[in-house]
C-alpha cells in the first residue's frame, strides 16, 4: 500500500487536511487540493491510483470533475464524499462511474477501508491465478485490463463494472443472490448499496444489449442471472 497515491479534492481544508494526514499516516502517499479545476490539474500531472472527491465544490463540482477524468481514465477507482443525501444524487454519482459514496460525516477509519476494499477488487485480478478472460457470446470480456469487445469495438469498463460482470461470468446461468453479491463486492447490503447495484446491472446490460442471445435478468426474490444461449 506505500506505494498507492490518493488525490483528495475537498474544498474544506480542515477537513481535507485530516483526509491527507490519515492517508499518510497509513503509508499511502496523498496530496490535497480545494476545487475542482485544481483537482483536474493535479490528476494530470501526478497521476494518483484512487480519487476522493467531495461532490460539493466552488469552481467545480466533484461530478463534473469526475466526468472529465472519466473522459480520459475508465479505470482509475472514484470515491465520492458529500452531505447531499437525496437518492437521486447518489445513483447519479454512481450513473457517473463512481466505486463507492460516502455520506458525510463519516470516521476516517471507514474512508480508510472503503479505499482498501476498492484497491483490493482492483489488483485481485492481477494478484489471482483464477479466469480472467471469458466469451459472453460474441463479446470477449477480459478482466485484468477491464475490456470488453464486440468485434473492433472494445468498451473500457470502471473497475466495479468489471468486477460485477466477473462474478456474473463466473457463476453463469445460475442466480447470484443479491445479498451475497453486496456483500462481496459492495461490503455491506444496506439500501443505498442495492441501488447502486441496480445502476450497474442496467450499465452492463445496456453494455451487452447488441447480442440478442446474452441477457442478465432478474430473478424475483433472490437476485440476477446471466444467460448466454446456444
Amino acid at each position: 500500500m506505500g506505494e498507492i497515491k490518493v488525490l483528495i479534492v475537498e474544498d474544506d481544508p480542515y477537513l481535507g487536511m485530516m483526509m491527507k494526514e490519515c492517508f499518510e499516516t497509513r503509508q499511502f502517499k496523498a496530496t490535497h487540493v480545494l476545487d475542482g479545476n485544481q483537482g483536474f490539474n493535479r490528476y494530470l500531472e501526478w497521476k494518483p491510483d484512487i480519487c476522493v472527491l467531495d461532490v460539493m465544490m466552488p469552481v467545480k463540482d466533484g461530478f463534473s470533475l469526475a466526468k472529465e477524468i472519466r473522459s480520459i481514465d475508465k479505470q482509475i477507482p472514484i470515491v465520492f464524499t458529500t452531505a447531499k443525501s437525496l437518492k437521486e444524487d447518489v445513483l447519479e454519482g454512481f450513473d457517473i462511474g463512481a466505486d463507492d459514496y460516502l455520506k458525510k460525516p463519516f470516521s476516517m477509519e471507514e474512508l480508510i477501508v472503503r479505499v482498501k476494499a476498492i484497491l483490493r477488487r482492483s489488483n485481485s485480478a492481477l494478484e489471482s491465478n483464477t479466469n480472467t478472460s471469458y466469451c459472453i457470446g460474441r463479446y470477449e470480456f477480459d478482466h485484468t485490463y477491464q475490456l470488453l469487445r464486440l468485434g473492433k469495438k472494445e468498451k473500457k469498463l470502471t473497475s466495479m463494472e468489471a468486477d460485477l460482470l466477473k462474478y456474473l461470468c463466473d457463476n453463469l446461468n445460475q442466480t447470484l443472490d443479491r445479498k451475497a453479491v453486496l456483500q462481496k463486492l459492495w461490503g455491506d447490503d444496506n439500501f443505498f448499496n442495492a441501488r447502486s447495484m441496480d445502476v450497474f446491472i442496467t450499465k452492463l446490460r445496456r453494455y451487452l444489449r447488441e447480442d440478442t442471445n446474452v441477457e442478465i435478468i432478474n430473478v424475483r426474490g433472490k437476485g440476477y442471472k446471466l444467460l448466454v444461449l446456444d
